[in-house]
């Protein structure tokens, strides 16, 4: 027996037919091909399948798609503005917040919601909210480094917006 869904991921609109007990990381991987999203240990504890449902970071890895159903969804493709990397994308890249890169979708999604709730957030505040993901490479410093880095960067664009609109 299946069931329809139909969900928004990254602004499209989806409808299909599903098992009911297929996870929501498989739809988006193994349905819809995108494979950003990472499958890690399907019991909740690492993280790298972490998206956003209906603006919230969620584990897709303990959701069923059918709980999805009428859900908007943004993985990590969805986070870039056509070639224009994400601010926490870039800054990834540029304080080198990933070795073999595994985490990197889980960590970063996890990152933009703290980024939209704490637009300054303390070295504490980023690491309580990497709390629930794993990297097994780099000791998170030049993780917790990015994060850091993108909410600097937030912060000086929001400055210069508030500056030319007061010229």
């Amino acid at each position: 027996m299946s069931m329809k869904i139909q969900v928004k991921v990254n602004g499209v609109n989806y409808t299909n037919e599903v098992e009911p007990r297929l996870l929501l990381v498989h739809y988006l991987r193994d349905v819809l091909r995108l494979t950003g999203t990472h499958i890690g240990c399907d019991t909740s504890s690492c993280g790298a399948c972490t998206i956003h449902v209906n603006e919230k970071a969620t584990k897709s890895c303990t959701m069923l798609a059918v709980q999805a159903d009428g859900c908007e969804i943004t993985t990590i493709e969805g986070l870039a503005n056509n070639e224009e990397l994400h601010p926490l994308q870039e800054s990834f890249r540029e304080c080198h917040g990933l070795q073999c890169g595994f985490c990197t979708p889980g960590m970063i999604m996890v990152s933009a919601e703290l980024l939209k709730e704490n637009s300054n957030p303390s070295e504490e505040d980023i690491r309580r909210a990497l709390e629930g993901n794993i990297c097994r490479c780099t000791g998170y410093h030049n993780i917790v480094r990015s994060v850091r880095y993108a909410a600097e960067k937030k912060v000086q664009a929001e400055k210069i917006k508030t500056e030319e609109a007061v010229v």
